[in-house]
């Protein structure tokens, strides 16, 4: 065995941080396809190790979890944000705060939303007109902020919450974009950007701490667990019982906040701009929205019918993955690939790199629905948009229902045209945006 695996030389002190701080889809492109399945490299002092075989990431992911754990790495700046919410805590606390979100994201009653799903889609319709030029990220954004907050935390937002939060995602992704000074200096160190990152979490809390109490006394019996399910009603009768403190929930509500709706923003993002460079497609997708709803607004009854509508997200997700990379953290000595990871080593698991990787999938460039009804057989995890194994986003069903009726209902009354040369410009924060947004012209059908 092998103690070393193959990767790119680095810099004195930075290592190859540079190289990806410049382009990180570049970078784990390249590294994907010049070395094998394992690729070592160092991001500043960070020991790390990209692995692009699927049957690896299923064993980080699935059937090896408990070898592996949330980086400690990640608990500075991102601990600051979302604390010891769904996406960072570890061991027995992770376990029971799962359980018990579980209600608020059980499939039947994420299914019986779609109606208000649609309805918030259509108040944000309804200040759309015919030839106006909108930001779609920012629309998307307002959209699924709606629905989260609303299915999740039990309440709306006024226009004033709606545009403080805005405010503040911009400082939040400046302070996660690849830094290779960042990278290479340690963590107490003061650096730019810190007094705006730091005002924008306050000013999160600020709203969070507003919802909670507007929540306090609507939520139900906490003996007979009886109310709302949706998941701060489930976290405040939780704490009734003495089983939740403030701070866990202001980490729950904080995670469930962000995390979820800026991956079905971002996915309906890319959606619309691919469409929008493949008229046959979106002839197709039309074709089908004409053909299954006849004019109606879509229900949970025509969901299953969306079957290219489907394959159209799914292929978005594939090549503009909003969470394009993420890292483990060897919690032991453990083989890889025929080489020995040392306990403490990062491991990097990227999206980007597997979805367009041409060991896995035919012209792996090109937007092609239709690759989705091909009878191919690809290993699992080279398409892992939500992650995979007991960690998986606890949110993948209804972020997939959303997207599939708001992309629905939209295409019914617009077509979306991009207003930019070239492709986007892709910015690297903690998830995959386009750089100063999606401008795109709508044109009513």
């Amino acid at each position: 065995m092998s103690s070393s695996p193959p990767g790119p030389r680095g810099e004195p002190l930075f290592g190859s941080s540079r190289r990806y701080a410049r382009d990180p889809f570049r970078f784990l492109s390249a590294l994907e396809q010049a070395y094998g399945d394992v690729v070592q490299f160092d991001l500043g002092p960070l020991n790390t190790y990209l692995l692009t075989d699927p049957a690896d990431i299923e064993r980080v992911l699935v059937s090896e979890v408990e070898t592996f754990r949330k980086p400690d790495f990640q608990n500075d700046a991102l601990g600051d944000l979302l604390g010891k919410g769904l996406l960072l805590s570890e061991g027995q606390q992770w376990r029971k705060q799962r359980q018990l979100a579980n209600p608020a994201f059980d499939v039947n009653r994420v299914m019986a939303f779609a109606d208000r799903i649609v309805a918030h889609n259509d108040d944000l319709l309804a200040d759309w007109s015919d030839g106006a030029t909108v930001n779609v990220e920012q629309d998307m954004t307002q959209v699924t902020l709606a629905v989260i907050v609303d299915l999740m935390l039990g309440t709306d937002l006024d226009d004033r919450r709606v545009q403080t939060i805005r405010e503040a995602l911009m400082p939040l992704g400046a302070r996660f974009e690849p830094d290779p000074v960042r990278f290479a200096a340690p963590q107490w160190l003061p650096m730019p950007g810190d007094s705006e990152y730091r005002t924008a979490v306050e000013t999160l809390e600020g709203v969070i701490a507003d919802i909670v109490a507007d929540r306090r006394g609507t939520h139900g019996d906490p003996e007979t667990d009886e109310g709302p399910n949706d998941l701060l009603s489930i976290l405040l009768r939780a704490q009734d019982r003495g089983e939740q403190s403030d701070r866990q929930i202001r980490d729950e509500v904080m995670t469930m906040l962000l995390a979820g709706h800026d991956t079905t923003a971002l996915t309906l993002t890319y959606t619309w701009y691919l469409l929008s460079q493949h008229p046959e497609v979106e002839r197709r997708v039309h074709e089908e929205i004409e053909d299954v709803l006849d004019g109606d607004p879509p229900t949970m009854a025509d969901v299953r019918d969306l079957t290219y509508v489907e394959r159209v997200v799914d292929e978005a997700m594939r090549l503009y993955p909003p969470v394009y990379t993420m890292f483990r953290e060897a919690r032991e000595s453990v083989e890889l690939g025929g080489y020995r990871v040392p306990e403490g080593a990062a491991i990097m698991l990227s999206q980007w790199a597997m979805h367009r990787s041409e060991r896995h999938w035919e012209n792996p460039d090109a937007f092609d629905p239709d690759r989705w009804t091909r009878d191919v057989d690809r290993p699992r995890f080279a398409y892992f948009p939500f992650g995979g194994g007991p960690r998986h986003c606890i949110g993948k069903h209804l972020a997939k229902l959303e997207a599939k009726l708001i992309l629905a209902r939209t295409a019914q009354r617009y077509r979306l045209e991009y207003t930019r040369e070239g492709e986007p410009e892709l910015w690297p924060t903690l998830t995959m945006h386009p750089r100063n947004g999606m401008p795109m012209r709508v044109h009513e059908r």
